[in-house]
């Protein structure tokens, strides 16, 4: 498996991409302005990251996604230290990732890559989203923000 810039050439895995943001509306908003890294295994798109600067010297990460055969053989642990390591070499000090209350497996791999709890952005997906998200058997209303400082 190689992680790579999406080409200027290439369309965005959307279908990816919308497995972390069920929204076609928010994806667009943020996929044209941010930096799209893909990665690929046998020349097929299995996953992908995107980065986006908020404020001066920080990054987002707005999205992360694997493919769902793909899931839990450690390729989104090693999207999110790819993303680490890339934010560090564009000279970015902070690193910064939202995530849903009820995103429970994702906010211990963001944990464990080195983010801490910063915030909570109460009822973000109530305002933010048309239709009600649930995951793990739980309505995701608030965004649970996190941040890492680069060195």
């Amino acid at each position: 498996m190689i992680i790579r810039p999406l080409h200027n050439d290439e369309k965005p895995p959307f279908d990816l991409l919308l497995l972390a943001d069920p929204s076609l509306e928010v994806v667009n908003s943020y996929i044209g302005r941010g930096h799209c890294f893909v990665a690929v295994r046998n020349g097929h798109i299995i996953g992908v990251y995107v980065l986006i600067d908020t404020r001066p010297q920080t990054v987002e990460l707005v999205n992360i996604a694997v493919s769902p055969q793909e899931q839990g053989k450690g390729i989104g642990k090693k999207l999110v230290f790819h993303a680490i390591e890339t934010a560090q070499s564009m000279g970015y000090k902070t690193i910064e990732v939202g995530t849903g209350n009820s995103s429970i497996s994702q906010l211990a791999l963001y944990q464990k890559c080195g983010f801490r709890i910063v915030g909570i952005d109460k009822d973000y997906f109530i305002n933010h989203y048309q239709d009600a998200i649930y995951e793990n058997g739980i309505q995701c209303r608030d965004m649970i923000r996190l941040s890492k400082h680069l060195f």
